[in-house]
């Protein structure tokens, strides 16, 4: 499942460095399949539609430090434990329940990010 960012940030940006997919972004900027992955070209994301990596698409969130979860590994193939939760100073950042996928799935997603 994706990690998520809950209201409760308060915007320090400690998790963004951590992040070996580079899915995290400020609030309210625009992120990019391509940004910090080996993707070139056609990207399928979750919701089943094709863009391409270097697409801008819209922010998660407005306010807070967001999480793509197309982007999202948890961590796995990388670390033992996903690094945003583990650096954040008020532990906003949480499985995302409504993301459920198994450890198969996320290396999947890894392997096709990290091509």
């Amino acid at each position: 499942m994706a990690i998520y960012i809950t209201d409760e940030c308060i915007n320090c940006g400690a998790c963004e460095p951590e992040c070996p997919n580079n899915a995290i972004y400020e609030g309210g900027v625009n992120w990019k399949i391509s940004d910090g992955t080996g993707v070139k070209g056609k990207y399928e994301l979750e919701t089943g539609k094709f863009v391409d990596a270097d697409f801008d698409n819209d922010p998660v969130s407005d306010e807070f430090y967001y999480i793509s979860p197309d982007k999202c590994t948890e961590c796995k193939g990388f670390h033992d434990e996903p690094q945003c939760a583990a650096v954040c100073p008020v532990d906003c950042c949480l499985p995302d329940l409504d993301r459920v996928e198994s450890e198969e799935e996320l290396l999947a997603r890894k392997a096709r990010l990290h091509l």
